[in-house]
């Protein structure tokens, strides 16, 4: 096989995906867990990141990615999920689950990788990185970044689709980053999944509290949203960074005036479309989808585009 016959069949492992049988698979049995672990397992891309060969820009697509707000914190983001996911994997027991969670730390390490490499390659500066010490809450942690991821990555495949479509930057730097929005399809699975197994193998009196976990991590997430998209909390000398950019960006990444309801559209389409080719048995995220489909419903549809008068 050629390099690139290699490389697409890995990415079409890594997108399709389904456990052999059609038998009906009750969420939180074995059956489920070995479905959902089998997953991640078997769509693992092993792509390198150091050989990946970044495009020349010219001067203004180089500007524009320089510009975005988003690189010192999308870099400690990969590094805080790695540390938090992998601190939890240490602590599994069980062999199959710990594999699985021990791949998903490993690929959010890679794709702070692929970051690192892209500033580098095209001179963006960062501000120094803090430690990435092991959390105090494992478990707490690992559901912050899985939740969290559950948020951005929605509304990252469709900035990724408007950036395509758009060819605002040049397609060859875009596609690069292909790999890593399917592995964050993959995670969201991964994870939704994991909460539903984990909730129903708890005693039946230790529920309550692990709802209680699940809310309040929400409600952190949320809160510390809102605090970021006002500028609060922010240090002095701490370099401007958009933490909502998943929520912002769309005039960062194309030239074109896109509303809120086409953006909520494009997002809608593009989460079906990256989920679709996985095992229909797996649960799928509802919680960001729904609200963002309730939202939806209160906005104006977009204008369509008038067509050019013949002269």
């Amino acid at each position: 096989m050629t390099d690139q016959a290699i490389i697409d069949a890995a990415d079409n492992t890594a997108r399709h995906w389904a456990a052999p049988g059609a038998e009906t698979i009750r969420p939180g049995s074995e059956a489920h867990k070995a479905l959902f672990c089998r997953m991640l397992l078997d769509t693992h891309n092993p792509y390198k990141p150091a050989v990946i060969e970044w495009p020349l820009l010219d001067p203004e697509a180089r500007d524009r990615l320089v510009s975005l707000p988003i690189w010192d914190i999308a870099v400690q983001t990969e590094g805080k999920a790695k540390t938090r996911v992998l601190s939890y994997a240490e602590q599994i027991a069980d062999p199959l689950l710990r594999e699985a969670i021990a791949l998903d730390g490993f690929e959010e390490g890679r794709h702070k990788e692929v970051l690192s490499n892209l500033v580098a390659a095209y001179g963006i500066r960062l501000a120094p990185e803090p430690e990435y010490h092991p959390p105090r809450y494992p478990e707490w942690a690992f559901m912050t970044t899985g939740f969290s991821e559950c948020i951005d990555s929605f509304f990252a495949f469709g900035l990724f689709a408007v950036a395509r479509e758009s060819r605002f930057f040049p397609p060859e730097l875009v596609e690069t980053f292909e790999p890593v929005m399917q592995e964050e399809a993959r995670h969201i699975l991964f994870f939704i999944n994991w909460v539903s197994w984990r909730r129903r193998n708890l005693a039946w009196w230790r529920r309550p509290w692990f709802w209680c976990l699940v809310a309040a991590v929400w409600i952190r997430l949320i809160r510390e949203r809102i605090g970021l998209a006002r500028g609060v909390g922010a240090e002095p000398e701490e370099t401007p960074q958009d933490n909502n950019f998943t929520l912002t960006g769309s005039k960062a990444v194309a030239d074109i005036d896109i509303s809120a309801a086409a953006l909520f559209d494009i997002c809608l389409a593009e989460n079906d479309r990256r989920m679709a080719g996985y095992d229909p048995r797996l649960l799928r995220p509802m919680f960001v989808p729904r609200l963002v489909r309730l939202v939806r419903k209160f906005l104006r549809d977009p204008k369509p585009r008038a067509e050019p008068v013949a002269g």
